[in-house]
């Protein structure tokens, strides 16, 4: 049975990509996205319609309360049990997202260890102290390859990272193997690509295309069900940002541009940090998406290039 990847940067047409390619398989999809795990975090995660799946079995969408928090230990048991069962069924599997290390987490065994209280409350008083932006800064100081992987904005995801560090005496990211998958070792990573002015484009488009889709007032009912209260869930892109509109502390022009901004930036994160993987083959622009992945699936890989070459 097959296990295909299909990542990159957000906006670069990922979720219709992996549709296409299902389809033609008679495959289930799994969502490698952070955020649509949330109920209720639709149009602010791009997450698809029911009606838009076209038929197809989605899974890890709509699995925690917004007021809960993941974790990438979690993720990982979840989303290998359901592999494991798809693959039982005779049925290929193909996992779609941009957070990417809740894709290693599926292909690599990482070593985490678990948390040390003392440590934990030593870098949370740090943080009342310095701020966030100065716990980011100490992370991408001690670990530059974590702070690409990471949302500076996600205060608890920054902490574990330095906690990481503190307990073990190594960089975050060397519990993050680089080569050869050690769970699933015949899976495929294929990755999107677009140049940077077309992508740029798109993420503005869609951020104005989520305004009038109901944005705000999706945020506003999240509220209500304890959006305030997730540690994850309310630093997510966009809902952070309507929520300092409401709060009075930004107009909504500024709300709009500072999404979009962010989500610039969060793009370039992505990139980076997929660039690293040299497992992944990149599937550029100008080539036909689907066709090639399913071609690519039948014939051994050629050494991939860079995704901007």
């Amino acid at each position: 049975m097959k296990l295909i990847i299909i990542c990159g940067a957000t906006a670069t047409g990922k979720s219709e990509t992996a549709i296409a390619v299902a389809k033609e398989l008679g495959a289930e999809i799994i969502s490698a996205d952070s955020m649509q795990l949330y109920k209720g975090m639709d149009i602010g995660t791009a997450k698809l319609h029911v009606e838009n799946r076209e038929g197809i079995p989605h899974h890890m969408l709509d699995v925690l309360e917004v007021h809960e928090d993941a974790n990438v230990a979690w993720y990982q048991e979840r989303a290998r049990a359901i592999i494991s069962e798809i693959h039982a069924r005779g049925k290929d599997v193909v996992v779609v997202g941009g957070t990417g290390l809740y894709i290693k987490a599926i292909l690599d065994d990482l070593n985490f260890p678990d948390t040390d209280e003392a440590v934990r409350e030593s870098l949370n008083a740090m943080a009342e102290k310095i701020g966030p932006q100065a716990m980011f800064e100490r992370l991408a100081t001690l670990d530059p390859a974590a702070a690409l992987a990471i949302d500076k904005a996600n205060l608890r995801r920054v902490i574990r990272a330095l906690e990481v560090i503190e307990i073990t005496g190594k960089p975050f990211t060397a519990n993050l193997p680089r080569k050869d998958s050690t769970h699933f070792p015949h899976a495929k990573q294929f990755g999107l690509v677009m140049d940077r002015e077309s992508l740029d484009v798109r993420i503005s488009t869609r951020v104005n295309s989520m305004w009038d889709l109901g944005l705000v007032a999706e945020t506003q009912r999240l509220i209500e069900a304890g959006l305030r209260r997730g540690r994850t869930a309310q630093l997510a892109l966009g809902y952070a940002q309507v929520i300092k509109f409401l709060d009075g502390l930004i107009s909504e022009a500024d709300a709009i541009e500072e999404t979009q901004r962010t989500t610039r930036q969060y793009a370039r994160r992505q990139e980076t940090w997929f660039s690293r993987d040299e497992r992944i083959d990149w599937i550029s622009p100008a080539q036909p998406r689907v066709e090639t992945i399913l071609s690519r699936l039948e014939k051994p890989v050629l050494p991939p290039q860079s995704p901007h070459e």
